[in-house]
C-alpha cells in the first residue's frame, strides 16, 4: 500500500489509514498471527496476503476499533474478532505535513467473541489462563517427584 501514483504527474504519497493516534501505512502478519489466523478464524484464505487485505479493508472501512479504551495493543474488528496489535514507526516515512507514519504488526488473533465468550472480558480470561496453567504446572511437578 506504500508509494501508491496520485493523479498528478509523478508525485508518490504514502497511502495512510488513521487508526486512534497512528497512521498505519503499513501492515505486517507475523508467523504466529498466521498460525492463529487458520486456527481460530478462517481457514480458506490463509496466506500472508489474504490476511493482510482483510486488515487493510477493515482499515479503511472503519470497522477497527480499540478493546479497551485507554489500552492500545487489543482491538476488534467488527465488535467481534479480537487480535493484538503492536506499532512501530516508519523510517523515512511520513505523511505530507511531515508527520511520521507507523506499521502495524499483528501478533496474535484470539479469535471471535461469538464464539469464545471468555474473550468478553479479556482482563478475567487471561487471569483464569494463568491460574490454569500454573495449576497443570503444580500437578506436573507432583507427577514427576
Amino acid at each position: 500500500m506504500k508509494d501508491k501514483m496520485t493523479e498528478r504527474w509523478s508525485t508518490y504519497e504514502s497511502f495512510h489509514v488513521v487508526l486512534g493516534d497512528k497512521k498505519v501505512a503499513d501492515i505486517v502478519i507475523t508467523n504466529h498471527a498466521k498460525v492463529r489466523w487458520i486456527d481460530r478464524v478462517e481457514s480458506e484464505k490463509t496466506g500472508f496476503e489474504d490476511i493482510a487485505d482483510f486488515m487493510w479493508q477493515c482499515l479503511k472501512q472503519g470497522r477497527i476499533e480499540p478493546y479497551y479504551r485507554n489500552e492500545q495493543d487489543v482491538y476488534l474488528i467488527d465488535d467481534d474478532l479480537v487480535f493484538v496489535a503492536e506499532f512501530a514507526t516508519l523510517d523515512k516515512e511520513t505523511d505530507l505535513a511531515g508527520n511520521p507514519l507507523h506499521k502495524m504488526i499483528v501478533v496474535t488473533f484470539l479469535g471471535r467473541m461469538s464464539e469464545t465468550i471468555e474473550l468478553r472480558d479479556l482482563k478475567s480470561y487471561y487471569s483464569w489462563l494463568r491460574h490454569s496453567r500454573r495449576m497443570t504446572l503444580i500437578k506436573n511437578s507432583r507427577k514427576r517427584k
